[in-house]
């Protein structure tokens, strides 16, 4: 069976330079989905979010914008922004687990509140002609609470629906609940997606021989921590590349060149990559030394001193 692989958008992590680096050196993706856009009441697109949508920032990349919201205004005035820059597609985030945005009724935090949820549609269907697709938990207490979302849902012309097959009281904890994911299917006739804990060849064979009717596939963590898999899923192989650490080493350089240079100070540099090397542990062959060895590194001098022989010991 035909299948495509997306990546799940993740703030702070999947942005134009991490998206061109990635398609650059391991490829295997076929759509990247933005980091949402939030406007918090204001109807301003801030500069970070306008350098990540420009279209000669993500000219050789499929990307679809991504916004998150509760209010109708603010989910028309992004979706003619985004238009206006030559994007078709809008997707609107219902999934995001973080307090600091459940506890404003948006992401996961939205998906009890059907009512909203299909005001918002109703106005961006009528008043843009933008398309809509989702991106959802299964609810955010219960697994519940999406089987009461679905009807709305059937009432508009959504492109499709990918479900991260947890609640949002879990974040990232716990498994993923394909029973619930299941009942989606089954109670749905919308084209859905599956996304959650896809973090190796074998466990995207188990999910596919679990769901033979999904053949859309989204990858969030996953990608970060190992930027080979998804062209190791679609070679259908478990083996690395002879040359996995010049590989890595060359992708590593361009996002340290490309935050060295948008980023200002040390500080931010190194917290952005710190924050990167926690998932990039996870590739090498003692994960733990080598995320600890990174966070002792205080300055860019030792910083890239230890990138150094750690990516030299791997090879």
């Amino acid at each position: 069976m035909d299948f495509t692989l997306l990546s799940s958008p993740l703030q702070g992590f999947t942005d134009f330079r991490f998206r061109n680096a990635q398609n650059k050196f391991f490829g295997g993706i076929d759509t990247f989905y933005a980091p949402y856009i939030r406007l918090n009441g204001k109807l301003e697109i801030k500069n970070s979010y306008q350098r990540d949508l420009l279209p000669e920032n993500n000219c050789s990349l499929e990307v679809i914008p991504q916004v998150i919201t509760n209010d109708p205004d603010e989910f028309i005035f992004v979706a003619k922004y985004v238009r206006s820059l030559g994007y078709k597609e809008l997707n609107w985030n219902l999934g995001c687990p973080y307090p600091m945005v459940t506890k404003c009724g948006m992401g996961s935090g939205l998906i009890k509140n059907t009512a909203q949820i299909n005001t918002i549609l109703e106005r961006a269907h009528a008043e843009t002609d933008i398309i809509v697709s989702m991106k959802m938990r299964l609810g955010y207490d219960t697994t519940e609470e999406i089987l009461d979302v679905l009807p709305i849902l059937e009432k508009f012309p959504i492109k499709n629906i990918a479900i991260h097959a947890r609640i949002g009281k879990q974040l990232y904890k716990g498994g993923v609940h394909l029973d619930a994911f299941q009942q989606c299917i089954d109670n749905s006739k919308q084209k859905l997606y599956y996304n959650g804990d896809i973090t190796s060849v074998a466990k995207f064979h188990e999910m596919q021989q679990r769901f033979p009717t999904i053949d859309h596939w989204m990858i969030g963590r996953g990608l970060i921590a190992d930027p080979f898999l998804p062209s190791m899923i679609k070679n259908n192989t478990t083996e690395y590349p002879k040359n996995k650490m010049e590989v890595f080493s060359a992708f590593h350089d361009t996002l340290y060149e490309g935050y060295s240079e948008s980023l200002s100070g040390q500080t931010h540099i190194l917290l952005k990559m710190h924050h990167l090397w926690e998932y990039f542990s996870v590739i090498f062959s003692d994960p733990h030394k080598v995320h600890k060895n990174i966070k002792k590194s205080k300055s860019i001098r030792n910083y890239e001193a230890t990138v150094k022989e750690i990516i030299s010991k791997e090879k």
